[in-house]
């Protein structure tokens, strides 16, 4: 596959939403490798999977020329390639904090260890949790050892899974224990210092957004 060498660019160039459709894009390579399908142009793969051609070209091309002229994209290779951009070539080593029935369920979740999350620990400040496993067997340790077994264990990412009341004092010793990267399901606006990446999944926010679908909906019949 043809590929320029082109510099790549810094984090701060690249948009969410750009990192967001390359995962977009990954997935559907992954579906059409599993279907034994070889090589695809940018105008099918946005028939197949409702995307847009354009947009599948022009967030390519930011990172390199990847298509062959007269066959399109390699699947293989493209697939590749954008593993190796999202930085999934690599085992990523991800900690789990609250030990709750989410944290368990997400600890648990086979989907993460596929695409190359390991899920390595979950914290908890329970006396009755801690030392316990969840059914997969990833150990819940004690929240205040946190910061020796970041270094020791080598934790990439952290995921906040605690109650609201409890989500701004999690961050703060997830940031003291020296993670920069943080998925937060805990409901309410978390402060997170500069240098640190902090992505918020606030599921009653989605549920409400639904509901208020439903409601303009029925409003209209």
């Amino acid at each position: 596959m043809k590929q320029t060498n082109k510099r790549k660019p810094t984090t701060e160039q690249v948009s969410e939403l750009t990192t967001n459709r390359l995962s977009v894009y990954l997935r559907c390579l992954n579906q059409l490798e599993a279907a034994g399908v070889e090589t695809i142009s940018s105008q099918a793969l946005a028939q197949q999977f409702h995307l847009n051609a354009a947009q599948i070209r022009k967030d390519l091309a930011y990172f390199g020329e990847f298509g062959v002229r007269g066959v399109g994209y390699y699947v293989k290779d493209l697939k590749r390639h954008l593993r190796q951009i999202l930085g999934l070539d690599r085992r990523l080593r991800v900690a789990v904090m609250g030990a709750g029935n989410l944290g368990l369920a997400l600890a648990d979740y086979p989907g993460f260890r596929r695409e190359g999350f390991e899920i390595v620990a979950l914290f908890d400040v329970s006396a009755e949790k801690i030392g316990e496993h969840s059914r997969s067997g990833v150990p819940i340790l004690d929240l205040k050892d946190l910061r020796r077994h970041v270094r020791r264990d080598r934790i990439d990412i952290v995921v906040i899974a605690v109650p609201a009341e409890s989500g701004q004092f999690v961050l703060d010793q997830v940031v003291t224990a020296g993670v920069k990267a943080v998925l937060n399901f805990s409901p309410g606006a978390l402060k997170a210092p500069a240098g640190i990446k902090l992505k918020n999944v606030d599921l009653t926010v989605s549920l409400e957004s639904l509901s208020f679908y439903l409601a303009q909906d029925e409003g209209g019949e």
